[in-house]
Formats: structure tokens, C-alpha cells, sequence
């Protein structure tokens, strides 16, 4: 996996975030402050936009300036989380031009403890840590037992959809959710979601 590969999934992650851009923010109107999808689609328009601007030569210098520009343009907690999520894959990344399946999962694990270490969170809390940690574990396994890495990727995005599914019934702990007590049950987590549709594109792009 190349950097070609890298931009287009960034591209897919855009196409995905505009798709559902109303969708979130309405997943957003129950339990936050009903502004996740639009933020999230003015984030990756100015990601595309740097990228353009200025094209990265390694996968590494793709994403760490994928979550920079994340957290410079989009606000909220998603902005800082996402740019941390992004920033830690890159940086575990270092300089390689050609990324393995492995290293790959490498770089999820990395972007999983930035995020935990961020916010705090842990899974059951009702946050975008209810999707990621499950695409981690499940490209983990799949990658050592040896599946291709079309198969590991659908793993891993079945695995984010399953886990974003999963926040209905909780009560959230973390983030402004949890002012609502009780009243969080019921309703998807936003960030949860965005996080399925990353991974749902790390998947188309690896289809392309």
C-alpha cells in the first residue's frame, strides 16, 4: 500500500463523509451538538485541498498532515481525536513509501492509543473508541492469520459497523453525551458512526 493507495482512501473518506453528512448530524441533534457531520465535511474538504496543494511522497507525511489539517479546521472534540487518529498512523509510519498489511495494523493500534489517550475513553463508553478498537482487533487478527489484505480490511470495517451498531443501547460516560444520562441511551454514537464510514472507505479503496 502505497501513498497512492493512502490518498485514495482520504478520497473515499470524503465521499463518504459528504454521503452521510446529514446523517450524522442528525445521530449528533439526539446526543451532542448537532454539528459532527458538518464538521467532519469541512474537515476533509480542506484535507483534499492540502493535499492538492502541497502532495505528500510517503504515507506517513500523507496522514500526519490529513489529522493536522483535521485539527486546525474542524471543531469540536472531533477535530483534536481525529487529527490525533490520523497523526499517530502517520507518525507510525515514519518514512516507508510501501506499507504492509502489518504495519497497517501497526498504525490502526497507534491511532487507537492516541485517541484513547486523548479522550480518556475506553470501549463501552459510547464514543468513537466503540468502533475503532474493534477494526484494530479485528485487522490484528486478520492480518495474523494470514488473509489477504482485501479480506483483512473487510474485517476491520465489519468489525468498526458492528461496533458503532453496538453504542445504541449504551449510556454514555464520555464527552457531552454523558450530560444526558439515561437519556443517551437509544441513540448511535456520532462519532461511533463517522468512525464505521472511515473504515468502510479503507475498504473501497482497497476495491479500487
Amino acid at each position: 500500500m502505497n501513498t497512492e493507495f493512502f490518498a485514495a482512501w482520504i478520497e473515499e473518506i470524503t465521499s463518504a463523509v459528504r454521503a452521510g453528512r446529514d446523517h450524522l448530524t442528525e445521530l449528533d441533534a439526539a446526543i451532542g451538538d448537532a454539528d459532527h457531520g458538518t464538521n467532519l465535511d469541512r474537515g476533509f474538504t480542506a484535507v483534499g485541498e492540502a493535499l492538492a496543494a502541497a502532495p505528500p511522497g510517503t504515507p506517513g507525511a500523507l496522514l500526519v498532515l490529513t489529522g493536522t489539517t483535521l485539527i486546525r479546521k474542524v471543531g469540536g472534540a472531533s477535530g483534536p481525536l481525529y487529527g490525533t487518529a490520523f497523526r499517530e498512523m502517520g507518525k507510525a509510519f515514519g518514512e516507508a513509501t510501501e506499507i504492509s498489511p502489518a504495519e497497517l495494523s501497526a498504525g490502526v493500534d497507534a491511532a487507537l492509543a492516541g485517541v484513547r489517550r486523548l479522550g480518556s475513553a475506553a470501549e463501552g463508553d459510547k464514543t468513537m473508541v466503540d468502533a475503532l478498537a474493534p477494526a484494530a482487533a479485528a485487522l490484528s487478527r486478520a492480518v495474523r492469520d494470514g488473509l489477504k489484505p482485501e479480506e483483512a480490511l473487510e474485517a476491520a470495517a465489519t468489525a468498526a459497523a458492528g461496533g458503532a451498531r453496538a453504542t445504541v443501547p449504551l449510556q454514555a460516560r464520555k464527552g457531552r453525551a454523558s450530560y444526558l444520562g439515561p437519556r443517551s441511551v437509544g441513540h448511535e454514537d456520532p462519532g461511533a458512526a463517522s468512525t464505521a464510514l472511515v473504515f468502510g472507505a479503507l475498504r473501497a479503496a482497497a476495491s479500487r
